[in-house]
């Protein structure tokens, strides 16, 4: 599967803690992609690993039914195991290049980038892209760092490969965005805490196609 600029447009970023009593996750991304999402990163904390896995291949199975890239966050093992298009690692995961030797060429490679070093580092260990933030404050990552309007810039400007911003972003602020370089927007609570998700996504993919 492709990582174009145009599939990163908007990155939805799952997040289980928002779904409504009998609510599966699978059929919130479904939603989500209805809606106008582009690309897809399954996001658990804690989950055991059999669990995991399972989730991993029924929601890599609709993605790849309706044709967007889906990743995993961190997990390389479960990432390899349920066919996952690719992994997304922070900067306190494995280190880029050696993720890129696990994962092999032909697997999307993501890392999270704060600074200009940072992002110039993981292009050179063989990422496909980076979500630089927290560019907003946000509730959805404990321990996000924040990136000014200056520095999302800065990295934009020194790498190639596309640059997605990610951290608070709603549907109110993702248009004071445009100008900075970025491809496109990585959002959680702004698709998967609203009461219809659908629109939700619809409403920020129309604003991203706007700005970008």
């Amino acid at each position: 599967m492709n990582c174009s600029s145009e599939s990163l447009r908007l990155y939805a970023v799952t997040d289980r803690r928002w779904l409504r009593p009998g609510e599966r996750l699978a059929d919130a991304v479904a939603r989500a992609i209805d809606g106008g999402a582009t690309f897809v990163q399954l996001r658990e904390k804690g989950m055991a690993h059999g669990e995991f896995l399972a989730e991993a291949r029924e929601i890599g199975a609709l993605c790849k039914a309706r044709g967007i890239p889906f990743v995993i966050n961190d997990d390389i093992g479960v990432a390899t195991e349920s066919g996952a298009d690719g992994v997304h690692v922070g900067q306190h995961d494995m280190e880029a290049g050696a993720v890129r030797e696990k994962i092999g060429p032909g697997k999307i490679l993501g890392v999270s980038a704060q600074t200009v070093e940072q992002a110039l580092l993981a292009e050179r260990r063989g990422a496909d892209y980076l979500g630089v933030g927290a560019v907003f404050p946000t509730g959805s990552k404990d321990d996000a760092d924040a990136v000014s309007r200056e520095t999302l810039a800065a990295i934009c400007a020194a790498v190639k490969i596309p640059v997605i911003a990610i951290g608070g972003i709603t549907l109110g602020n993702l248009p004071t965005l445009a100008g900075t370089g970025i491809r496109g927007v990585a959002v959680i609570s702004a698709i998967f805490a609203q009461p219809d998700i659908r629109a939700a996504s619809a409403a920020l993919a129309a604003a991203a196609r706007r700005a970008f």
